[in-house]
């Protein structure tokens, strides 16, 4: 799963048994070089796909990581891109790759449930972060972003179709989610981070019920799954007018 230059399996034990923020911390260097950075052709799909939908002005990277949303940000927005992370590790990362062409980049430490923004921005993506949060803090989560856009404004993220019951990656997350959900209940502070917790019909009620309009857009390239269905989109929550 991981390159020669990813973590150890110590190194990953010591981020497990800490905080989310103290673990991003500990693991910033070595990010890129494993399997929870978003995949290159996830991304590329999403900047192709919001290319058709812009262009923009100012996008936000929300729980940007070490950037590689911000990358994304930089093919579509024309005037400034922001990346906000809560991690100062993965934030230090970032500003080590960040190119001087394009648009200009600002990266800001703050809690996604707390963003230190006014209405200024026209889209906000995500990639791969909302494992981080429990179902219970999504309203609050999608109160922030709305608060964020300005009218018309677009949140965007890629969202993988779940594997099938008894496929080996349904159960393969299934015991990853069981094992986290032990350790944090024997442990503190809690590591939050569950990959079967983003479900696409609750995503949807609490998008609509914090004021935007959802759209869903197959991302080609992915495939389909044997009921016909797209195994990637992308979720485009539009925010209403006032």
């Amino acid at each position: 799963m991981f390159s020669p230059e990813g973590p150890r399996l110590r190194e990953l034990a010591v981020q497990a048994l800490s905080s989310v923020e103290r673990g991003y911390d500990l693991l910033a260097p070595k990010f890129d070089h494993t399997p929870f950075r978003t995949p290159d052709s996830v991304l590329d799909a999403v900047a192709r796909a919001l290319a058709g939908i812009g262009p923009f002005d100012a996008g936000l990277d929300l729980c940007c990581g070490t950037g590689a949303g911000v990358d994304v940000l930089r093919r579509v927005c024309r005037e400034s891109v922001t990346g906000v992370d809560f991690s100062a590790g993965m934030l230090a990362v970032a500003r080590e790759k960040t190119r001087s062409a394009g648009p200009r980049v600002d990266w800001v430490r703050a809690d996604a449930r707390a963003l230190p923004f006014a209405a200024g921005f026209d889209l906000v993506v995500s990639f791969g972060a909302f494992g981080h949060f429990l179902p219970r803090e999504l309203p609050g989560l999608f109160t922030q972003v709305h608060s964020v856009l300005r009218p018309g404004g677009c949140f965007a993220f890629p969202l993988v179709a779940p594997p099938r019951f008894a496929s080996p990656a349904y159960w393969m997350l299934l015991g990853f989610d069981t094992v986290m959900r032990v350790r944090n209940a024997v442990w503190r502070p809690p590591f939050v981070m569950y990959y079967r917790a983003f479900r696409l019909g609750d995503v949807r009620r609490e998008l609509g019920n914090t004021g935007f309009d959802v759209e869903l857009h197959a991302l080609p390239g992915f495939g389909q799954r044997p009921d016909g269905s797209p195994r990637v989109r992308m979720v485009v929550a539009r925010r209403r007018a006032a």
